[in-house]
């Protein structure tokens, strides 16, 4: 698998050996994704019979300035992929990310309900353009390959909203004072904690899942509330105080509603978001394996 040193990657890594299999894993010192000769000579040595794309540029805001390198990353490496990944007879599932759409909800009414695999994309950044691009670079290639949108990701491997949250929380509670932060209210997704999406991800290649599909945590939350669920499961005294996106003035538009659901039968939802969190919390704390 690409990306193997990243949040997610770590996860499906364990993932898989836990499921019976030897993975391969490539961290991005391993393997640049972007170069075609590299990715051409690593999928064909691997010797493996399926491939888990991981690598991806995650830097929302910096994709703004940044956009040729987003591209490479995001969007020519995962065709890269594809390609090698067919020619070499395996199966692949790249991840993607619920920024391809326009936050306006399926119907263009806020959100009625989460965001499905036939509703239109409409991506605001140049993050979610690089991500649409790459989806349509691995779908091109068709095959045995799978498209997977999930969204809001938090794991024990890397840096995420949910440990933010916590240090910011632990870091005023030991100067003394009270916790308060400030968060967007105006932003809705489906937080997804990476230990429950990365197995997911290997049932997909066991089951032969083809084509697109949405992976996330089930339900939808606002930034705010997770925050608040955060410091409630870990027991943190922390006011969460309201903000708009506006307020915050991040470089990059963010979608306001961007929850997914799938409407394929051959998909198993995952968990609760707020099992998500529990789950995540528990790893954190060395209760549990994530």
């Amino acid at each position: 698998m690409t990306g193997a040193g990243g949040m997610l990657g770590q996860d499906v890594v364990a993932a898989s050996v836990r499921a019976g299999h030897e993975p391969v894993g490539l961290s991005h010192r391993e393997l640049d994704v972007s170069e075609a000769r590299a990715v051409a000579e690593a999928i064909s040595g691997a010797g493996a019979d399926a491939l888990v794309n991981c690598a991806a540029w995650t830097d929302v805001d910096g994709a703004e300035t940044h956009r040729e390198q987003a591209f490479a990353v995001n969007a020519a490496a995962p065709g890269l992929l594809a390609a090698a990944a067919d020619e070499a007879g395996m199966a692949m599932v790249h991840v993607s990310s619920d920024y391809v759409f326009d936050g306006r909800g399926p119907g263009g009414d806020g959100g009625s309900r989460p965001y499905r695999e036939s509703d239109p994309t409409g991506p605001l950044s140049a993050y979610g353009e690089s991500k649409l691009a790459g989806e349509h670079e691995v779908l091109a290639v068709g095959g045995e390959h799978a498209v997977v949108r999930s969204a809001w990701l938090f794991g024990v491997g890397g840096p995420n909203f949910v440990a933010t949250m916590l240090r910011v929380a632990g870091e005023q509670q030991d100067q003394g004072g009270p916790c308060e932060v400030r968060v967007v209210t105006d932003q809705v997704g489906s937080p997804t904690w990476t230990g429950h999406l990365a197995p997911a991800l290997i049932g997909l290649l066991e089951r032969g899942v083809r084509g697109l599909v949405h992976l996330a945590g089930s339900g939808q939350v606002s930034w705010n509330g997770l925050a608040a669920e955060t410091f409630r499961q870990a027991e943190i005294g922390c006011r969460v105080e309201p903000a708009s996106t506006a307020e915050m003035g991040r470089p990059a538009p963010r979608p306001a509603f961007s929850a997914l659901e799938s409407e394929r039968e051959d998909v198993l939802p995952l968990p609760p978001w707020q099992d998500g969190l529990a789950g995540f919390l528990a790893a954190r704390a060395g209760i549990m394996r994530p």
